[in-house]
């Protein structure tokens, strides 16, 4: 009896992972960047904290509500595809025939073993073999916006928290340094483990996340510089 072959691919991840990803890196840059900013305009200890979680809250309603309509964007074109297909198939199912044998002649069949593949698989499941050879949509990929939005919501907060947390326990005078600096720390452990789950190389990930993560906060706190000088 021959040995079963497991495979272990990581295609599935790709909803999900794309939005927590997403959404854990904005919390932090973007909430490390406001309390650096605000503490570089010197501002009291108490409107750091309360800008902070003024902008983890808004935040996570900003990511959640975006994926959303973002996804919901692409689940409501690809129904529409599939109902355009679906009407296709009972005007003129012939004509559907040859055009899933003709994808599959393109993808290196010949014409005869083309046109069993395209019988057998439309009369198994002719939309379904539609929507993943023709129009590219298949289970794995499909749009999720719920999911989604959960995701990017869940993750920005619990990444915003990180730096709230840092910002919480420095003492002012520091607390610019200390929030950057352990930011870039998360930012580089986040983009370690994100690329490791997807297949990539680590420091790859953790290079790309760090660096648009630091411009961020340097560009955020020289702003925050020159509002406080200019106030003062």
């Amino acid at each position: 009896m021959p040995r079963m072959h497991r495979e272990r691919h990581r295609t599935e991840r790709i909803g999900w992972l794309r939005a927590a990803v997403l959404g854990a890196n904005d919390g932090i840059v973007s909430t490390a960047s406001l309390v650096i900013g605000v503490a570089a305009a010197n501002a009291a200890r108490g409107d750091i904290l309360i800008a902070g979680v003024a902008g983890l809250v808004a935040g996570a309603m900003s990511m959640a509500a975006g994926e959303y309509v973002s996804v919901k964007s692409q689940s409501d074109t690809e129904a529409a595809d599939l109902a355009r297909e679906r009407g296709e198939l009972a005007a003129d199912a012939g004509a559907e025939h040859q055009e899933l044998a003709g994808i599959y002649v393109k993808r290196g069949l010949d014409a005869a073993l083309a046109d069993q593949v395209a019988t057998q698989l439309m009369e198994h499941d002719a939309l379904g073999a539609h929507a993943r050879d023709e129009l590219g949509i298949s289970e794995t990929l499909s749009a999720r916006p719920v999911q989604a939005a959960l995701s990017s919501a869940a993750s920005f907060t619990a990444g915003a928290a990180l730096p709230l947390l840092v910002a919480l326990t420095t003492p002012t005078g520091s607390l610019p340094a200390v929030v950057a600096g352990s930011s870039l720390v998360f930012l580089a452990t986040l983009g370690a483990v994100a690329a490791r789950a997807g297949g990539a190389p680590a420091v790859r990930g953790a290079w790309r996340v760090t660096f648009w993560g630091a411009l961020a906060m340097a560009i955020t706190a020289a702003v925050g510089a020159l509002f406080g000088t200019a106030v003062a």
